[in-house]
This record gives structure tokens, sequence and C-alpha cells, in this order.
């Protein structure tokens, strides 16, 4: 049984908790106790319960704890974002061994304030930071979403299933427009005009990662505008998308961990991004003495830390054929004959509009 722990800030602007919990996930604990063998784990906008990032994130942070015997606990704050740098310094005064910090917005403020606790590993995921007691895990989302897009462009021309229409249009809504949420959007619109060049993609942001009336409400307009398929990548307002896909019988798209089953053949398939496996991975390096510091763990369809689902529900309104071109499109982007299109790496593309 977790409890939680209402830590002060000044100034007191927000409510930070810490929800501490033994390192099998089960028994009540704390990180009071500082050493190797303890981990603590900021959560990101949007908090525990999105079904999405946070979620598996979490998840592999408790198998990691209990695989490696180790103490750990989530730090969740009402404003993780305009709070950070006390957020982290918090985790940094509770003296466990290493600190992975969901929330891509730290990636200024956490080489400063890792510099100031040199004796904590500090892993920052979704963007990159520097610091010899840094490490940083990014996912290619890019690769992911291209599949996605592509998969979308296919259905959307795909008269003979009944959630389609005759309008060749797809959307995509993100938590806020940035370049970390960016990079799933313009891998979807990439991937969707290689398959074909005269879909529309609308596009349309939330500014809230924890909104599903908000995301429910993007994607029923959408909907009215002929989208037959819209990708949600916003945390858990996606689960409103999901919803809103139920409710006009159309598809919706989920990210990050299996949704497929949020609403069962209303959701064509999900972009798996294992933060769980990264979660596990960092927590076993740190737990072995190889702690990568310095360094950034790349995590694509090549490593298998990005994908889709295997269409558990949707593959007999998709068809083998579709299936099998994605298929095909995912080794071509392995093999290096697709070069999908990077945000972080190479800027805002001609073909991406933001609107």
């Amino acid at each position: 049984m977790k409890r939680r722990i209402a830590l002060a800030l000044v100034p007191v602007a927000a409510l930070l908790t810490l929800s501490a919990c033994a390192g099998d996930g089960g028994s009540s604990g704390s990180t009071d106790s500082a050493g190797g063998g303890s981990a603590a784990l900021i959560i990101a906008q949007g908090g525990l319960g999105d079904e999405s990032y946070n979620d598996l994130a979490y998840k592999g942070f408790q198998q990691g704890l209990a695989d490696n015997g180790m103490q750990g606990s989530p730090i969740e704050s009402d404003d993780v974002v305009g709070q950070g740098e006390q957020v982290l310094r918090r985790a940094g005064d509770e003296g466990v061994g290493v600190v992975i910090d969901l929330e891509y917005s730290h990636a200024e403020i956490l080489p400063k304030v890792a510099a100031d606790y040199p004796d904590t590993d500090w892993v920052l995921v979704n963007a990159e930071a520097k610091g010899d007691n840094v490490a940083s895990v990014l996912f290619q989302e890019q690769e992911g979403s291209y599949l996605a897009g592509a998969l979308a462009a296919m259905q959307t021309v795909n008269t003979s299933d009944p959630k389609i229409n005759p309008d060749k249009v797809i959307g995509f809504i993100g938590g806020a427009q940035s370049a970390g949420i960016d990079k799933f959007a313009v891998g979807y619109i990439q991937g969707a005009h290689d398959v074909d060049p005269d879909v529309k993609v609308l596009t349309a942001y939330s500014n809230d990662f924890g909104d599903p009336t908000k995301g429910q409400q993007l994607a029923q307009s959408m909907y009215e505008q002929g989208a037959d398929i819209v990708y949600a990548v916003a945390g858990g307002t996606g689960t409103g998308v999901i919803q809103a896909a139920k409710d006009a019988n159309r598809y919706a798209i989920g990210v990050d961990t299996d949704q497929d089953g949020l609403a069962q053949g209303n959701v064509l398939t999900s972009m798996l991004k294992h933060t769980d496996v990264a979660m596990e991975t960092v927590l076993k390096d740190f737990a072995d003495g190889s702690f990568p510091g310095g360094q950034t763990l790349q995590l694509g369809l090549k490593e298998d830390g990005v994908g889709l689902t295997d269409f558990q529900y949707t593959k007999d309104a998709i068809g083998q054929a579709t299936i099998d071109k994605i298929a095909d499109l995912k080794q071509q982007i392995i093999d290096g004959k697709i070069q999908v299109w990077n945000v972080v790496d190479q800027g805002y593309p001609d073909f991406y509009s933001g609107n």
C-alpha cells in the first residue's frame, strides 16, 4: 500500500507529493535512507493515472527496483514545469542514488541541479542534458509515428471499413506545441504523405496533458471536419480522444502504452514507446555500477524502443496486405532506406505548418 507525504516548497505555489513504496512496489517504505540502492522517479505533466507515458514508465520503474533489490518512489507536483528546479532539488535532498526525470522541460535546469548533487546520478527522459553524472534517454518517436501515419493514410481510403468516410482526412492532437511533441506530429505527417500526398492532416494542441474533456472536444471537431482517424499524443488528455472515437464510431491512435483495449475496435493501433524498458535498463546499469553518465541512449525501431501494436482488435478491418506494407516500411526505416525527419535535430520541414 502506498503512502503519500505532502512536501512543503517555498514559495508554496503547488503541492508536491512523494509517493513512497518499497522496491517490490507492494509494501510501504521510504526514501529517507540514502544509498546506492535507492531511486526517485519525477513524474511528468499529466501525472500518474494517465494510462500512457507516466504510467508505463512507473511500471518499468517498479520492475527495475524489484529486479535490482532497490527502494524508490515517484515524486509528483501539481506544477512540475513551473516548480521544476524546486522539484529537482527536493529529489536531490532526498539523498537517493539515482533520480530519473520524466519531464522534458527540465532540460536546461537539470544540469545545474545535478552539478550541485555530484553524489547522485541523474537521468533525463525525452530530452538531452549534459553532465558527468547525467544520462539522457531519447526515443525516436518520429519513426514509430511514421508507421502510424502511413497506416492512417492507407486506412482512410479503405471505404469497405464502416468506420471510414470518403474523405482523405486524418488528424493529430498534441499536448503542447514543442519539439518533443512535434517529433510525433512530423513523423506522422511524413508517413501519411509518403503513402498518399493527397491525404489532409488536421493538427491541434490541447495545451494540457491531463484534460480528457479537452481531448474529446478537439477530436469531435476533427471528426466533424471529415477526419476518420485521430492520433493523440497528449498523455491523459488522449483518453478523451479515444472516447470521442468510440462515440463517433471512428478511430483513434493511442500512444506510449498499448491503449488498443481502451475502446476495442475504435483504437486503430497505438504507437508504443517503451519507457518501461528504459527504466529497467537505467536502473540495472546503475545497480551494476555501469551508469552511463555523460551519454545519451537512443531507442528507435531498431532497438525496439518504439513501434506499433499487433492490431489485436483491428487486424480484420485493416487487412493483411496493409499490415504487410507497414512491416515493410518498418524494415526500410531500420535499414536506413527511409529517413524519417527529426525536428529536434533538423528543425521543422516545409511540409509542417503547425496549424
